[in-house]
C-alpha cells in the first residue's frame, strides 16, 4: 500500500473530502438557485399566459366594437338614404307647387293684360265715337243753338259711357 504513503494520494483524499464537504452546500445553493430560476420562469410563463388571455379578451372586445361600428355605419347609411329619398320627394312636391303657382300667376297676368287691352280698346272706341259724333254733329248742326247742343252733349257723353 504504497500509494497511502504517496503525498499525491493524500492530496487526492483531502481534495475528495473537501469536495464532499462542499458538495452538500454547493448542491443546496445550486438547487435553490435552480428552484428560484424555475419559479421565476414559471411566474413569467404564468404572466405571459395572463397577458395573452387579456390580449385575446381585448381583441375580442375590439372586434365586437368594430362589428357594432360597422352595423351603426350601415344603419346611418340606410337612414341617410331614406332621408335623401324623403328630401327628394319633398323637393319634387315643392317644385310642382312652385310651377303651379307660377302657372297661375302667369294666367292672372294674362287675364290682367286682356282686361287692360279691352279697357284700352274700349277707351279708344269711346274716343273715336266721341270724335265721330263731334264731327257729325258739327257738320249737321250749325249756329248758336247747334254749338250749345254740341258742347252740352260732349260734356255729358264721357259720364254716360264710363
Amino acid at each position: 500500500m504504497d500509494f497511502l504513503q504517496d503525498p499525491t494520494f493524500a492530496v487526492f483524499v483531502a481534495f475528495v473530502i473537501f469536495v464532499g464537504l462542499l458538495f452538500k452546500p454547493i448542491k443546496k445553493a445550486l438547487g435553490s438557485s435552480l428552484d428560484n430560476k424555475i419559479a421565476q420562469i414559471r411566474n413569467e410563463v404564468d404572466e405571459a399566459q395572463r397577458l395573452r388571455e387579456e390580449a385575446q379578451a381585448t381583441l375580442a372586445a375590439y372586434q365586437r366594437r368594430q362589428r357594432d361600428a360597422v352595423q351603426e355605419v350601415e344603419a346611418m347609411a340606410d337612414r341617410a338614404q331614406s332621408d335623401v329619398e324623403a328630401h327628394a320627394a319633398e323637393a319634387a312636391k315643392a317644385l310642382e307647387a312652385a310651377l303651379k303657382r307660377q302657372e297661375q300667376q302667369a294666367q292672372e297676368k294674362i287675364a290682367q293684360a286682356e282686361a287692360t287691352a279691352l279697357r284700352e280698346i274700349r277707351d279708344q272706341a269711346v274716343d273715336v265715337a266721341i270724335a265721330a259724333t263731334t264731327r257729325l254733329l258739327t257738320n249737321k248742326l250749325s249756329g248758336d243753338a247747334g254749338d250749345a247742343l254740341i258742347e252740352q252733349s260732349i260734356r255729358d257723353l264721357p259720364g254716360r259711357l264710363h
